[in-house]
């Protein structure tokens, strides 16, 4: 019989005959030859790395040499599967309680799971408790998991059979001669897998909530129910996960817009957000922080058109790959397109005019609105938009100048999250896709530079196979807030297509042409997103240097009231947003509505300091008297714009 060479965790082989399963080969290594049984035996799936790297079932047998592990159910890998293997779980108590119900798909998300369900009548949200209820009967049940792969013909007929019609469509479009299927009890399902060797394996779970979806996320499909859940390694990570969400509830953005008087948004204008004047000042101050740094950095603002003939798109290749994602309209019997993205415009710019290396780097940034077409059902406050506008900038330099772009970028990001106090953050390099623009060597060229500028800067880095752009590989500043929520803000991309496709040119030093390297890239990313994270990340509590209302001067009673619009004139002739609240209220209301509304630096002022000529901010306790001006000094110096911006 045929062998092969396994080889584990801490570099020892063992031989083992073709066809072994990874669970009984991590089992029999554990045994003979002191591996870690715990860990085997805690395992609900095995990593495999041969040709390819592999999550795989601890059932599935091995046909060529490898490297093997387990797979613990609380690292990232393993959650993937427990949620994967929940979705089934419920999906199975579904066509129990109500076996007329279709199942469609059933995918991982972020911190759980889903699956799309079409059910005469629909769901109602008191069913989730029964079908929760239902779940548990199944983990308790300990039903063995078994993958089986059939000709597709074969699934089709069994899936017609059981009248799961979403399911034959979906087998239909699969390529392949094969598919393969997953049983639990009296359960089936078309499926990629990995799964748990059991259902009894999955420890903690819960359904969270029920919404509407499209049939393959299309508004002209037919309307299903969604039912979403979460799923832990452990009923503790449980409890804490939905003390995040919780809390997550009050860090809410949309809440905290209105609240604060912000933003707001209204059916008139869908994915568009009207901006109050507090929130106006917010936006202006980020953009002017911005451009402070483009000052010190070397970027020059450009304006450019907010609708082109749709002639530019299909030259930068946008058209067929973002068409559906763009407002198109005929004028005068030509299509043009609202701008998506600045880059083809930037492209453009810069084909406008001769350049020689001596003109390179050229630094093009740009704050133009941008409007997508997002469905409407994707819509999500200012963190999903139709409207929106970015950091954006693209650079146009020389090969011999792309390390120093890259190195300065990095420099200037790096700036960006200190001043914001963000520092937890992973890296990841996301490269070449299955659909892609541009030669294969400029792809790995460029992947090869990005890899090298992130080692040289110190990054550990997470690689995404196939999850770059279609145009070039990308680089993602991965930030995670408070609530242990990954948000990717600043990018950069090395563009591996655009400039050939316009033609983009420079004269050497030689005095031939060559082709310049295109970045593209974004710090805070989209400002409407960006504004939604920081309201979460900091519960509406701003920087100093970025709060709508810096300080609020609140006279102990009318007699203070003339000293109080003393104090606040002085504030403002110093640069601060400061307003004394005038209004004929009780002092602690007025504390309170200042707490809630987030004001950074409270002043209370008296008749006794009216005569003395001092103000008594509340820093967190009780107020702490001091002399006007110092405190006026004290308070503007705090409040300076981060970077040396005026």
């Amino acid at each position: 019989m045929m062998e092969i060479s396994v080889t584990f965790e801490d570099g020892a082989t063992e031989r083992f005959p073709a066809g072994t399963t990874a669970g009984a080969a991590l089992a029999a290594y554990a045994r003979g030859s002191g591996g870690d049984r715990k860990a085997v035996a805690r395992a609900i799936a095995a990593r495999v790395d041969g040709s390819a790297t592999a999550v795989v079932d601890l059932s599935r047998p091995l046909v060529a040499d490898c490297r093997l592990a387990p797979v613990a159910p609380e690292s990232r890998e393993g959650l993937e599967v427990l949620r994967h293997s929940s979705a089934h779980v419920m999906a199975q108590a579904v066509k129990r309680l109500f076996p007329e119900t279709e199942i469609t798909i059933g995918p991982v998300i972020e911190n759980g799971f889903y699956y799309d369900f079409k059910r005469p009548g629909g769901f109602a949200a008191e069913d989730l408790p029964r079908i929760e209820e239902t779940m548990r009967a199944i983990v308790q049940e300990d039903l063995p998991v078994r993958r089986e792969e059939v000709p597709k013909a074969e699934a089709i007929r069994r899936f017609r059979a059981l009248g799961e019609h979403y399911k034959v469509e979906i087998i239909a479009g699969i390529p392949d001669e094969s598919v393969s299927l997953y049983h639990q009890g009296e359960f089936v399902d078309l499926c990629r897998g990995p799964h748990v060797p059991s259902t009894g394996r999955i420890p903690a779970f819960k359904l969270t909530s029920l919404a509407g979806a499209y049939w393959r996320g299309d508004a002209r499909n037919e309307q299903l129910q969604r039912i979403y859940g979460t799923a832990w390694a452990s009923p503790e990570d449980l409890e804490a996960y939905l003390r995040r969400v919780e809390e997550a509830k009050q860090r809410d953005h949309r809440r905290l817009g209105q609240a604060l008087d912000l933003f707001s948004l209204h059916p008139i204008a869908p994915g568009s957000p009207f901006f109050h004047p507090k929130g106006a000042v917010v936006y202006n101050l980020l953009v002017q922080f911005v451009r402070g740094l483009y000052a010190r950095y070397g970027y020059t603002e450009v304006i450019t058109p907010l609708i082109y003939k749709t002639d530019l798109y299909k030259t930068s290749g946008h058209y067929d790959l973002f068409k559906d994602d763009m407002f198109l309209l005929t004028i005068e019997e030509e299509e043009y397109g609202v701008k998506p993205m600045n880059c083809p415009g930037h492209c453009h710019l810069f084909a406008s005019r001769k350049h020689s290396y001596r003109d390179l780097p050229i630094r093009f940034a740009d704050f133009s609105r941008l409007h997508r077409f997002e469905p409407s059902g994707t819509l999500a406050g200012l963190v999903r938009v139709r409207s929106m506008a970015q950091d954006d900038a693209h650079i146009y330099c020389t090969p011999e100048q792309l390390d120093g772009e890259l190195e300065q970028f990095i420099a200037m990001t790096r700036e960006v999250y200190s001043a914001f106090g963000f520092d937890r953050i992973d890296v990841t390099l996301q490269t070449r896709p299955e659909k892609f623009l541009g030669r294969v060597e400029l792809w790995d060229a460029a992947e090869d530079a990005l890899r090298r500028a992130l080692e040289q800067a110190g990054f550990t880095v997470t690689p995404l196979p196939g999850q770059g752009a279609f145009y070039g590989p990308k680089i993602g500043f991965d930030f995670r807030d408070v609530l242990e929520r990954s948000w990717t803000l600043a990018t950069v991309q090395i563009d591996c297509a655009m400039p050939e496709r316009f033609g983009l040119t420079y004269v050497t030093a030689e005095g031939t042409e060559a082709t310049p390297v295109m970045l593209h890239r974004a710090v805070l990313g989209s400002l409407e997103r960006f504004i939604a994270i920081l309201l979460e990340h900091t519960a509406g509590r701003l920087p100093l240097w970025l709060a709508p209302v810096q300080v609020r001067v609140l006279p102990v009673s009318e007699k203070a009231a003339a000293y109080a619009t003393r104090v606040g004139e002085a504030c403002r002739a110093a640069g601060l947003r400061a307003e004394a609240d005038l209004r004929n209220e009780k002092l602690g209301y007025k504390v309170r509505e200042a707490e809630l509304e987030k004001v950074p630096v409270v002043a209370v002022v008296g008749e006794r300091e009216a005569v003395a000529g001092t103000v008594a901010p509340r820093a967190g306790g009780a107020p702490q008297p001091m002399a006007l001006d110092v405190f006026v000094a004290h308070t503007a110096a705090q409040a300076r714009m981060p970077g040396g911006v005026p």
